[in-house]
């Protein structure tokens, strides 16, 4: 298959190449029924010529080209409208029947929320011409009306997220009017899943109101169907959450999937390179040091523990604290002891061996390094972030 993408340098259009690169060399095996020969990018600075050739030999487009931001109101039309004419006859004059896939907009909807515009007029009218050219020319025609986008672009343009995320990260100056506005985004990872599940032939159809579809045939729109509602100011608030988070170590919840997951992904291609890199607090002493790496907000903590040779460590327990021991580098002999009925167990762990010990409630616990020359390395993970007015740790030996 070789696939023509118009608008490839655009910000859908250059993660939409990128993986569709990645099927065709084989670095994602999750879309095997996908087989791509050839990629052809087309963009602002290509020429005529390289478009003609492209409608002649593709197997399948996908027109993301257009404008949102022009100088002059009417290059929406000359640009948006336009181009996609100048696509659709080049393709008629080769009798290339290659399905087409157009990226339109909600704002297309004239009885939406945003009213007339001009950027909704332009999308209107193209996709107009789409469907009929797909009806006068029996050729498959997918129309995506896409909320707003919530990618990699540049600050100060067309996204809000984006510029909040630049803005947050840079510590520059915003303004957010009014943090109740709700906002229905699309992720750009969601939406490429949504365009090789196109290649796939498992798009969803809907009608224009975005209700879906029982079957293709009564869904004349096309739509990715997992999309955000968040209002600004639980964007401002994830997003100064992750600003803090060298500081208080704290991860907010981030479950997979979830908006904040997508959102942290986003902020942090927009962080200034300096601040790819941040200190954590060492607690040093004669016996080595331990470093809180991480909080989770709940889910604990993560730390790193260093013990220098015939040092041990803990001799105390918990009452319902728990936490794991995974020794990474040295020699460490770890034992435990029940307070309440003094059963006993010991382990003797490596680093050259991975393994992962629960340090169990009621069990006071110690760690030895048993290297007479390197120190040991631990990771030692915690079902809650440590708070010093409520400690739940007691010294006994083991």
């Amino acid at each position: 298959m070789k696939i023509l993408v118009t608008g490839a340098k655009g910000m859908v259009g250059t993660s939409l190449v990128n993986n569709l690169k990645n099927v065709r060399d084989g670095k994602n095996r999750l879309r095997p029924d996908i087989k791509i020969e050839e990629i052809f990018e087309y963009d602002i600075d290509s020429t005529l010529d390289e478009l003609e050739k492209y409608c002649q030999q593709a197997d399948f487009v996908f027109n993301l080209a257009g404008v949102n931001r022009p100088e002059n109101t009417e290059d929406f039309m000359n640009t948006n409208f336009g181009f996609a004419s100048q696509l659709l006859e080049l393709l008629k004059k080769y009798n290339n029947k290659a399905p087409v896939m157009l990226s339109s907009s909600v704002q297309a909807s004239l009885c939406g929320r945003f009213g007339k515009s001009e950027y909704g007029i332009s999308k209107k009218s193209g996709e107009d011409l789409f469907f009929k050219y797909g009806e006068e020319n029996n050729v498959k025609v997918a129309v995506y009306r896409f909320p707003n986008l919530m990618g990699p672009s540049r600050p100060n343009y067309n996204s809000a997220v984006s510029t909040f995320c630049w803005a947050i990260a840079n510590d520059e100056e915003y303004t957010v009017n009014d943090r109740s506005v709700e906002i229905e985004y699309l992720y750009i990872d969601d939406l490429i899943e949504g365009m090789l599940d196109l290649l796939e032939g498992k798009e969803k159809h809907c009608e224009y109101d975005g209700v879906e579809a029982v079957s293709e045939d009564n869904g004349k729109f096309c739509y990715v169907p997992v999309t955000h509602k968040v209002t600004l100011g639980e964007i401002i608030d994830l997003l100064t959450e992750f600003k803090n988070q060298p500081k208080t170590f704290v991860m907010p919840k981030i479950p997979f999937g979830s908006f904040a997951y997508k959102l942290y992904s986003l902020y942090l291609t927009y962080l200034p390179k300096e601040q790819f890199i941040f200190p954590l607090k060492m607690n040093i002493d004669d016996r080595g040091s331990f470093t809180e790496l991480i909080h989770t907000a709940d889910c604990g903590q993560v730390s790193v523990n260093i013990s220098k040779p015939g040092i041990t460590k803990g001799q105390h327990w918990h009452n319902s604290k728990w936490e794991l021991f995974i020794v990474v580098s040295g020699h460490a002999l770890i034992q435990q002891r029940n307070i309440k009925t003094n059963e006993f167990v010991e382990f003797e762990v490596s680093g050259e061996k991975l393994e992962a010990i629960y340090m169990v409630p009621g069990w006071t616990h110690s760690i030895k390094n048993i290297s007479e020359t390197e120190n040991l390395v631990t990771i030692m993970t915690c079902n809650e972030n440590f708070d010093p007015n409520r400690p739940d740790t007691f010294f006994e030996m083991v």
